[in-house]
Formats: C-alpha cells, structure tokens, sequence
C-alpha cells in the first residue's frame, strides 16, 4: 500500500525525526505488518540509509533524537529509542534514555526490533562489531593451516560468514579457499 500522502500530511511534509525537507523517504518501522499507515514514517534518505547499514551511523546526525523521541507517533519513538540504544556509548543518549516514554506496546516494538545484548558478538581488532556479508581486512600475515597459502598483511575477505557459537572466529574466503580466521587478526 502507499501512505505517502498520508505521511506527507501527519508529518507537514518534512522527516519525522530530523524536520529536514530534503529527499524525504518513506520507512516502513519493522518488524510491522505494513498494514496500516503507523507502521511507517517520513524519514530523510541520510537517516533512513544509517538505518539500514548502508551507511556508516554518525552520531551527530541523530541529535535530533533529543526532540523526536518526544513525537506522538509510534514509530518515531521506536525508531528513538532504537538509536539512543545504539548511541549509548557516546554518552548524551543516556540522559535521553532515562526521559523518553514508551507505552507498554511500543516499548515490546522497539526491542523487538533490536539485537540482543545478550547475542554472541564477533569483534575485529579495533573492537568494531562485525557483521555476516561485512568485509575486512587483515592485519597480519596468516599461514593458512592445512594449506599452502600464506594469506597477505592487508588482504581483503569480502562477504564474511560469522562461526555462530564462537565470538572469535568468522569465515571468508581467500584466493578461492574457503578459511577460518581470528576476529583478533582483522579489522573491518
């Protein structure tokens, strides 16, 4: 269905988080049904893309959150809550997190749609989390056991799959051979 117009109206034609009126996108807030027009959002194509991972996240981007989180609709304060989480770390969220106010159901929304912080977590060298279909970089020379290839200082593994019950080992390929690598020896 297109709630577009429907959209362009609740929010005044501007993104529901930020306010910017530039390349404005529609976002479905998963996981939803799609069904109903609460289920979406006016989002800017910067925004929408950080959501997404096609984009690095910038922090900064999302200071917005300080005003946002306090919008009557669900999805904005989902999508809230969500980033101020993934924000932690940086410090003004927390403050944010302690006053934003979810009802009983958004609350259930919003972490439905959010990784477990209790998941095993595959982390580079630089402490970044990685990700399956990430690509990195490695950042030793690896003699690769069972083979005769030594894999370069430098070389990319694209497209790396993630060992679900080890947090320090990922899989990619190198030079068409499938290998086990040490999250400790890549960096993303």
């Amino acid at each position: 269905m297109n709630f577009e117009k429907q959209l362009n109206t609740r929010s005044g034609e501007v993104c529901e988080v930020s306010g910017s009126t530039d390349n404005l996108q529609v976002y479905q807030v998963q996981p939803s049904e799609g069904n109903s027009v609460d289920d979406f959002m006016l989002i800017s194509q910067n925004l929408k893309d950080q959501l997404e991972g096609t984009k690095e996240v910038v922090p900064n981007d999302w200071r917005c959150l300080n005003d946002a989180m306090w919008s009557e609709v669900s999805a904005v304060k989902v999508i809230s809550y969500r980033m101020l989480n993934t924000l932690k770390q940086e410090g003004w969220p927390n403050d944010l997190l302690e006053m934003i106010y979810l009802d009983d159901k958004e609350l259930a929304w919003a972490k439905s749609g959010m990784e477990d912080e209790d998941a095993i977590k595959h982390i580079d060298s630089n402490g970044v989390v990685l990700k399956a279909g990430d690509t990195v970089v490695l950042i030793k020379e690896l003699d690769v056991k069972g083979s005769t290839i030594t894999a370069k200082r430098g070389t990319a593994v694209r497209n790396i799959r993630l060992v679900h019950d080890d947090p320090t080992l990922i899989e990619g390929k190198i030079d068409g051979q499938s290998i086990y690598i040490l999250t400790q020896f890549v960096k993303k």
